[in-house]
């Protein structure tokens, strides 16, 4: 009779528990690398072949006005994680600084509250090995005290690489190059048989633990073969899950393989190559979301899409009608196409032109989880559940923006932008003006002092975040 009882109440334990974890949402954060506004049919593109990504827009909430809070990679990357300006952490550049322990993460959080959490793809927040160089950092050199993986800041398991791999055979570069192909821009994907040569990188999946199995083909179908068996896992286990899935998609080296080279026939090889790499990465997040639905988990998974920055020179991605590119504060450099969808609670086929950014998603998920956070510094975000479900129009934050010589201030409508070190500055009514041609600094003289104030104030406390850790 003991054991009985014993045994029901186990039963009613587990049920208790399974009903408790399907009332939080499942929640998966992807971020591409270098990809344009434009780049994607959601916001325009005829060529460039994203139904995937279309077809997940369409059913949630497009951002039309969201940005990286840099115009490089790993800044925003770490903005994402801990809804912070990179600057107070000292990352202020790709492959500069790491993500400190002493920062409250996402993961760290969602762990707190029973998710089981998962990084997958490129990392480029801190070196993975202090044995061996890799990438662009790693060994035994100054790079060892940037030893940061991801297991140091939340997450139960991880699958990345450091930095930058081709988007092909990611671990393998051709012993020679066609005509075309270059080292720095990207090649044919070769055939089997075919004379290549190590990339000089690794992925990891544990501390000192590279990976030598399962790393041919398309580089995102490998990232999503490992997120694919974490989601299983975690629903086998019952549990709520974070994936964090970060593609190297498009940045170079941009490498296709035949079948998806053909369906841009006509173009230029350097087009095949970027168009055809990004449809490769679409194919995958269709069969991510496919593998949701068979699950009966797409319902309740929130799952946010962005890029880190606008789009790298001399490509042929697209900033859409916005001015300048990665490594620019002018908006083709910070504006990135961007969407959220999450089926059972948001209405799908709607588009916002609220300023939003990578800085909000922290703030956003304690808002509607109800998390507890607690940090001795200031959060760069705001909540933006309100502006997604349609209750709110306006961002009464402003957003700061830093990087090298460029600063930027950016509220609901105008934008003051330097990029000499603040010897001058520029306005621009985003509103009205969304490309950025007419500088509005003698017209708007009093809000453009006004804004600079504002972001002063701003910038110093930044840098006194920076000085204390």
């Amino acid at each position: 009779m003991i054991a009985l009882v014993r045994i029901l109440s186990v039963a009613i334990l587990g049920f208790c528990l399974k009903a408790v974890n399907a009332q939080q949402p499942n929640i998966i954060m992807i971020m591409t690398d270098d990809l344009g506004w434009g780049d994607v049919g959601f916001n325009g593109n005829k060529v460039i072949r994203t139904p995937n990504l279309d077809r997940l827009a369409a059913g949630g909430v497009t951002f039309d006005r969201f940005y990286a809070a840099a115009p490089v990679c790993s800044p925003t990357r770490a903005s994402v994680l801990t809804g912070r300006n990179p600057f107070r952490m000292g990352i202020t550049h790709a492959n500069t600084g790491h993500l400190p322990e002493e920062e409250v993460t996402l993961p760290e959080l969602l762990q707190e509250a029973g998710y089981r959490t998962g990084f997958f793809g490129k990392w480029h927040l801190g070196t993975l090995t202090t044995k061996q160089r890799d990438s662009n950092r790693g060994g035994r050199s100054e790079h060892e005290q940037h030893f940061s993986i991801p297991t140091m800041h939340g997450y139960d398991e991880f699958f990345c690489t450091e930095a930058k791999i081709p988007t092909h055979d990611p671990m393998v570069i051709p012993a020679s190059f066609l005509e075309g192909e270059s080292r720095r821009y990207g090649w044919k994907a070769r055939e089997k048989g075919e004379v290549v040569e190590a990339y000089s990188t690794a992925y990891w999946d544990g501390q000192e633990q590279p990976v030598f199995e399962n790393l041919a083909g398309a580089n995102a179908r490998v990232i999503t073969d490992r997120v694919i068996p974490f989601i299983e896992h975690s629903y086998e286990l019952g549990n709520p899950f974070f994936a964090t899935v970060w593609f190297h998609t498009p940045h170079l080296p941009v490498v296709t393989d035949s079948f998806h080279r053909s369906l841009y026939v006509g173009h230029s090889l350097q087009e095949q190559l970027y168009y055809g790499s990004i449809t490769a990465m679409d194919d995958q997040i269709g069969r991510l979301w496919q593998r949701l639905e068979g699950l009966g988990l797409a319902a309740n998974t929130m799952l946010w899409f962005c890029s880190d920055n606008g789009p790298e020179q001399d490509t042929p991605g697209s900033p859409g009608v916005y001015r300048e590119r990665k490594r620019s504060l002018y908006e083709g450099g910070v504006r990135v196409p961007a969407f959220v969808v999450w089926k059972d609670l948001l209405n799908g086929g709607k588009r916002i032109d609220t300023p939003l950014g990578t800085v909000d998603y922290l703030p956003t998920l304690v808002d509607i989880l109800k998390l507890t956070y607690n940090h001795p510094g200031n959060l760069d975000g705001i909540s933006i559940w309100s502006h997604v479900k349609g209750d709110k129009r306006k961002r009464k934050a402003p957003m700061g923006f830093l990087f090298q010589e460029k600063m930027s201030w950016v509220d609901d409508r105008f934008k003051l932008i330097s990029i000499n070190g603040g010897f001058t500055w520029e306005i621009y009514d985003l509103k009205k003006d969304p490309t950025e041609k007419e500088n509005l600094i003698t017209k708007q003289s009093r809000r453009a002092d006004q804004m600079r104030s504002a972001f002063k104030k701003w910038e110093r406390a930044v840098y006194e975040d920076v000085s204390r850790s």
